[in-house]
């Protein structure tokens, strides 16, 4: 096929329209893993050292947990798309600021909940039945956060992780 200076126009033209019909960078997208070892996670709720943020327990041990598939992002608009992996259990992922890795979060050990207002909750993923997804979008500064479960429970068992936020 021969080009011809009227076919190079309209292919550059072409071209151009297409690009511009491409949406703006959209950030990232990060994806998580709500897991559990099924229904016997549970029996080490009251016997086992809790396992929230800054506490003692051996996060080796855990029984539940959120998993991501990266754990350092830009800063900006990040969307957490969350997937219920469990086969029987509700989990739910909230999003919160923190500062100090060693600072337990501030937990309500009547409930046996992570006390939400006090923490910063920063938005969620509301209780996703098994097999369920569903996503928050926010835009984040650079930070470190941490997402975990407030189902009762479930923090203390290990249902917790951080991300960080880079410039």
């Amino acid at each position: 096929m021969k080009l011809t200076r009227r076919t190079s126009i309209a292919l550059a033209a072409a071209a151009m329209t297409s690009l511009s019909m491409t949406p703006a960078f959209a950030g990232t997208t990060v994806h998580a893993s709500l897991w559990d070892k099924g229904d016997s996670s549970m029996a080490m709720l009251g016997t086992a050292a809790p396992m929230g943020m800054g506490m003692m327990g051996d996060m080796t041990m855990a029984m539940l947990g959120i998993t991501l598939d990266m754990t350092e992002v830009p800063a900006g608009e990040i969307t957490f798309e969350a997937t219920n992996d469990s086969k029987t259990m509700i989990h739910e992922m909230v999003l919160a600021p923190i500062t100090d890795l060693n600072t337990p979060m501030p937990y309500d050990t009547e409930n046996e909940k992570v006390d939400e207002d006090a923490a910063g909750h920063l938005g969620e993923v509301a209780e996703l039945e098994p097999g369920a997804s569903g996503a928050l979008t926010l835009t984040l500064d650079p930070g470190t956060y941490i997402l975990y479960c407030n189902i009762p429970g479930h923090y203390t068992l290990g249902m917790w992780t951080t991300i960080t936020v880079t410039q």
